[in-house]
C-alpha cells in the first residue's frame, strides 16, 4: 500500500523521469518497480480479466471509464489499480452510459480508450457505440459475457453474439469482434484490437464469457509490445494556428448522410476482406467439423482429442473474429465434409452464420445450453455420435 500511495501521489512526474524514495533503509526505482510488476517476457500465473487490463495497459491505453457488474470486476479492479501506477486516468462513471461517452471523449482527442461491462451494461452502451462508429472514432469495448436475457444470472454465456455481430444499436455498421479462448490470447488479442481500432478508426469488441474472465492461467507478455501508429488528423486537440475541426455523425444535407454510409461501407468491406482470423484444428481428415469459439472450442478440442482415439475423425474451426466471418473457409470445407455441428452457449447464434457460409452443400447441425449452461466434452460427443450413428 505504501508503494501504491507513493505512485499516486507522483503521478505527474511518473512518465517523464524515475521517481526514488526510501523504504526501510532501500531505495526504490519507481521506473523498475513497474517492470518487475509486469515481468515481461515471463511466465505468469493471472485472471483472464486482469490480463486483458495489463494487456490493455502495455498496448498504450492510458484512459479506462467503467461501471461495475459481475462477471468483470475483476478488470475495473484491476484497471483502478494499475493506471494510477502508469499515469493514466481511471474513471468509475455513474453508468455505464457515461462511461462510453468518456471514451468517445477521451478518443475524439487522439488517445487509446477502452471500457468493459457485462452484457446488461453493455446493453446501455449500444448508443454510444452507434455514435462512435458514426463519428469514425476508435474504442475498444470488453464485454464479459453473462447469462441473460433481462439480468440473468453471473454465470458464463455466449448469448450476446447476435449484439456484437450484427451492430447492436442503430444504424448499418459493423463491429471487429474478437474472440479469445484463453487468457494467453486475451494478452494477444487486446493488443490487436487496439491496433485494429486505430487503424480502421473503428470500434473492436472483446467477447468472452464469465468462465474465461474469472479463471486463472499461465500467461507472457511481450518485451516489446507492437503498438502500431497511424495518422490522427481528426482529433481535436485545440484550434490554435489552424482551421477549426469538428467530429459529427449528423448530416442533414440531402445525400450527404448517404454518402457517408458509403464511405463507411467501403471501409467494412476492406475489414471483410483483409482481417478475417480463424483456427483449425485436424480438419485435412475430419468427417465432421465442430464450429465452436471461445469456452466451447475448449470443450470441442478435447471431444476432437477423445473421439480420434476411437478412430472417429472429428475437426474443429474455430473464427477468431466473429466479425469479420470466416465465410470462404466454412464453404471451402463443405466441398468435402457433410456435417458440421455448431457449440454454443445460448439458443443457436453463430448457427446462422454458418448455415448461411455453407450454402446448402452440407448439413449443419448445433447443441447449444442456454442461461449459464456450459457444453461438456461428453454432452457433445454423445451428440457427435447421434449425427454419424456411431
Amino acid at each position: 500500500m505504501h508503494r501504491l500511495r507513493l505512485l499516486r501521489a507522483h503521478l505527474p512526474r511518473l512518465r517523464n523521469q524515475s521517481l526514488q524514495t526510501e523504504e526501510k533503509g532501500r531505495t526504490i526505482e519507481t521506473g523498475n518497480l513497474l517492470r518487475r510488476a509486469l515481468r515481461m517476457g515471463k511466465k505468469q500465473l493471472m485472471a483472464g480479466n486482469e490480463a486483458l487490463g495489463e494487456a490493455a495497459i502495455i498496448s498504450g491505453c492510458r484512459f479506462y471509464f467503467g461501471y461495475p457488474i459481475t462477471p468483470q470486476n475483476e478488470l475495473t479492479a484491476y484497471m483502478a489499480r494499475r493506471l494510477p501506477q502508469v499515469g493514466g486516468v481511471f474513471i468509475q462513471s455513474e453508468s455505464e452510459i457515461a462511461a462510453i461517452n468518456m471514451v468517445m471523449g477521451a478518443s475524439a482527442a487522439g488517445k487509446r480508450a477502452m471500457t468493459s461491462s457485462s452484457s446488461p451494461g453493455i446493453s446501455l452502451k449500444q448508443e454510444g457505440i452507434s455514435y462512435l462508429q458514426g463519428d469514425e472514432l476508435p474504442a475498444v469495448v470488453v464485454n464479459v459475457q453473462r447469462g441473460g436475457p433481462g439480468l440473468g444470472n453471473i454465470a458464463p454465456s455466449q448469448s450476446d453474439y447476435f449484439q456484437a455481430v450484427k451492430g447492436g444499436g442503430h444504424g448499418d455498421y459493423h463491429n471487429i469482434v474478437l474472440a479469445p479462448h484463453t487468457a494467453q490470447e486475451m494478452v494477444d488479442l487486446t493488443q490487436l484490437a487496439f491496433n485494429l481500432a486505430d487503424k480502421y478508426r473503428i470500434v473492436v469488441v472483446i467477447l468472452l464469457d464469465g468462465l474465461l474472465g474469472q479463471m486463472m492461467e499461465p500467461v507472457e507478455y511481450p518485451e516489446k509490445p507492437q503498438i502500431e501508429e497511424y495518422p490522427k488528423e481528426y482529433i481535436l486537440d485545440g484550434a490554435k494556428g489552424r482551421k477549426p475541426k469538428i467530429i459529427r455523425s449528423l448530416f442533414l444535407v440531402e445525400g450527404v448522410l448517404e454518402k457517408h454510409n458509403e464511405n463507411l461501407q467501403a471501409k467494412y468491406k476492406k475489414v471483410a476482406e483483409t482481417e478475417v482470423r480463424f483456427e483449425e484444428y485436424k480438419t485435412d481428415d475430419a468427417e465432421i467439423i465442430l464450429a465452436a469459439y471461445g469456452t466451447c472450442a475448449r470443450a470441442s478440442r478435447e471431444v476432437c482429442r477423445a473421439l480420434r482415439n476411437e478412430g472417429i475423425n472429428v475437426g474443429m474451426l474455430r473464427p477468431i473474429t466473429l466479425w469479420p466471418f470466416c465465410e470462404d473457409k466454412l464453404l471451402q470445407l463443405a466441398d468435402r465434409v457433410k456435417d458440421f455441428l455448431v457449440v454454443e452457449m445460448n439458443a443457436g447464434q453463430m448457427l446462422t452464420d454458418v448455415k448461411a457460409a455453407v450454402c446448402g452443400k452440407a448439413n449443419v447441425h448445433f447443441y447449444g445450453r442456454l442461461g449459464g449452461g456450459i457444453p461438456s466434452p461428453e454432452e457433445i460427443i454423445e451428440k457427435v455420435r447421434q449425427i454419424l450413428g456411431k
